[in-house]
């Protein structure tokens, strides 16, 4: 494949047309950040990185891209008034790779990005309904407010909206930080399901509840998206995300989880973002870890297109 110049993830080298089998995706939204900013850098540096990644893993027992074809497209830009409006552009952002033909592999920005790819997904070829979709979000934080700082699309409101807008059901992981608003929600609405941190990571049976948990992944049926906040690994590894909370997952269980979700038999995840990676003044260890966690979620999709040829 030709070397265009412009950076791409892992610094593989990319054909100027498709078609293609990956897309990376850089949507630089950072509008409703309620504490530390600097997500609209979070994709950029996030690619810049990536190129100190190794290639290989153990998954895959092979080098990326494993024949694939990779696409690092250029980020998505609005000057439009209104966040609705933005959000709106990102819908016509991400549609054209939304439609089954590639695995579209989104980096954010703030987790607002969520919503308008969720909007797309009624144009994939394998989400008959929403109600059929299960979202699988890693996370700090609920994202269940019904408005926050008086805005309904904030980052902290997304899954509720996301909810609005018909997806069948939720699986959280990771959740440590939500509001009594947002616990009442979890309790009433049985499209969520929420694994409290303190329940699989710092408690006495961790490790009972733990598998408990992958053991409930591997139940799901029909099409995931898998949406990655990267503040739901634990703050010492991701000090500079918007909102860092202490008490997160470790890499490896992280690695474990991802593995896990693309190895189910007939389970199809159908796309992926990585989001609120905020680029650190004095380091690049956020970035970084994002950028592991995007290659993981790569490796675990070329394993699942492995097995199905198997």
């Amino acid at each position: 494949m030709e070397d265009l110049g412009s950076p791409t993830f892992l610094g593989l080298k990319e054909s100027k047309s498709g078609p293609y089998d990956v897309v990376i995706l850089s949507i630089p939204l950072e509008v409703t950040s309620s504490w530390k900013g600097g997500s609209a850098n979070g994709p950029k540096a996030c690619i810049e990185v990536s190129n100190q990644v190794e290639l290989f893993d153990t998954m895959i027992d092979d080098n990326l891209p494993c024949g694939l074809s990779f696409h690092t497209s250029d980020a998505w830009h609005s000057d439009l008034g209104t966040l609705r409006k933005q959000l709106d552009s990102i819908q016509d952002f991400v549609k054209p790779w939304i439609n089954g033909k590639q695995f579209p592999m989104v980096l954010g920005g703030e987790h607002g990005i969520l919503l308008p790819i969720i909007e797309t997904l009624t144009h994939n070829p394998n989400v008959d309904d929403l109600r059929d979709l299960t979202l699988v979000q890693i996370d700090a934080h609920a994202d269940l407010r019904d408005e926050l700082n008086g805005e309904k699309f904030s980052h902290g409101t997304v899954i509720r909206r996301c909810l609005d807008e018909g997806v069948g059901k939720v699986i959280q992981i990771g959740i440590r930080a939500y509001s009594k608003e947002e616990s009442e929600l979890i309790k009433e609405d049985d499209r969520i399901e929420t694994w409290f941190a303190r329940n699989i990571i710092g408690a006495n049976n961790r490790k009972e509840n733990w598998t408990k948990m992958l053991k409930r992944i591997e139940q799901i049926k029909g099409p995931v998206w898998l949406t990655f906040d990267i503040d739901g690994l634990n703050s010492s590894l991701v000090p500079s995300t918007g909102t860092p909370v202490p008490g997160g997952l470790s890499y490896w269980e992280a690695v474990e989880l991802i593995e896990k979700l693309f190895s189910i038999e007939n389970l199809n995840v159908i796309g992926a973002d990585v989001n609120e990676i905020a680029p650190g003044k004095s380091d690049s260890l956020t970035e970084f870890n994002a950028a592991l966690i995007v290659t993981k979620i790569l490796s675990g999709h070329v394993y699942s297109i492995q097995r199905q040829k198997d």
